[in-house]
């Protein structure tokens, strides 16, 4: 069997800078079956560190141009179809993005990029095992996976570390517990990672894509007080099955500590009601006419009409330049085949015990 993202004998914090790792790792319990990998994942991290100031030199030459525009923020919990949209949306070259290369090596993207998004591209699969979503170095990607890679302060923490899950949640997914001088590198660094960000993929606004966002609008909207942001909501019952799946999944080569399923699932249930309230409490932040909030289930019936709303409402400009590339991808689109659930008797009662706010709020039945 060849490598894969599975059995890598690393995980992605080979591309994290090094107080960033240090930092992270400190005082952290690793498990016995995993020193091995974090001993070597330490040792790349170390090594490709060295680097880190030729890519801070090059960031200083781009470091004080003002954005253009404030970006375009795609919220939603995970697997709410927020991939799907994002995709949709950067087929519209005004938009910049974050890449799948970048997620793994923020720090090595002004330079150095060919050499280690070839090495990239021989690992990686075509697909997402999780959902079968195409899967490219170029191709567009939530942002979370990039700044845990430059700073100790993102919930994806939790991937490494899933001991600590709820702690992080509170901290750097809510922003509830988060210190003033840990928002303030928060905010340092996503700025800088939007900058390179443009600076790589063209385009003249941000187009972000980002689960953990929807906690902390207060914070973007302090940052980019002239966002725009769209909320998807998607039939909870899904949501569950696929988070369950996607997180016990994804969590598998990331880890470096244990979790059992039952623990998973748990934090799961408890993770969506904490991302849910922090949206709900916040949401009034946002300037009128920055927010379109939609069912997942509509934009998936009717794609290009609601698009072409979104970029009305939100008074996005550029739609008929971008248009036959929108249509395009949808048209590829078509016999996308996506998974299917089946709700276990359990589901359900873990759905209705504790999401029925979403469920009544947004009217989902099964």
């Amino acid at each position: 069997m060849g490598l894969t993202f599975d059995n890598l004998p690393v995980n992605t914090l080979v591309g994290a800078n090094w107080n960033t790792f240090k930092t992270l790792t400190e005082g952290q319990e690793i498990g016995d079956k995993y020193k091995g990998k974090y001993r070597l994942t330490k040792a790349v991290c170390r090594l490709l560190s060295l680097l880190q100031p030729i890519e801070d030199s090059a960031y200083k030459k781009i470091a004080d141009k003002p954005l253009e525009n404030d970006p375009l923020f795609i919220l939603g919990h995970w697997r709410s179809g927020t991939t799907f949209v994002h995709n949709v949306f950067a087929c519209d070259k005004q938009f910049g993005y974050t890449t799948t290369y970048q997620t793994v090596f923020p720090n090595l993207v002004l330079k150095g990029q060919p050499f280690f998004k070839k090495n990239m591209a021989m690992l990686m699969p075509d697909h997402r095992p999780t959902d079968n979503m195409e899967l490219k170095p170029d191709l567009p990607q939530e942002e979370e996976f990039a700044l845990s890679n430059m700073i100790p302060y993102t919930f994806y923490n939790f991937w490494f570390f899933p001991q600590r899950w709820m702690e992080y949640c509170d901290r750097f997914l809510t922003f509830e517990k988060i210190t003033e001088e840990e928002r303030k590198v928060f905010k340092e660094a996503f700025l800088r990672l939007v900058k390179v960000s443009l600076a790589n993929t063209g385009g003249t606004r941000y187009l972000s894509k980002n689960p953990p966002h929807t906690g902390r609008i207060r914070t973007l909207v302090e940052m980019f007080p002239n966002a725009k942001f769209i909320y998807l909501m998607r039939n909870p019952y899904t949501v569950f099955e696929s988070t369950r799946s996607f997180f016990t999944n994804t969590i598998k080569p990331l880890k470096l500590q244990d979790i059992s399923n039952e623990q998973i699932v748990a934090n799961i249930v408890e993770t969506y009601k904490r991302l849910y309230d922090r949206y709900e409490a916040d949401k009034h932040l946002i300037p009128e006419g920055n927010l379109y909030e939609m069912k997942f289930e509509d934009f998936e019936k009717d794609a290009y009409d609601m698009t072409k709303e979104i970029y009305r409402k939100l008074n996005l400009g550029g739609f008929d330049k971008a248009e036959a590339d929108i249509v395009k991808y949808l048209d590829k689109k078509k016999g996308y085949k996506k998974n299917k659930y089946k709700y276990e008797d359990a589901t359900v009662k873990i759905v209705e015990d504790n999401w029925s706010k979403a469920l009544n709020d947004w009217n989902y039945s099964l």
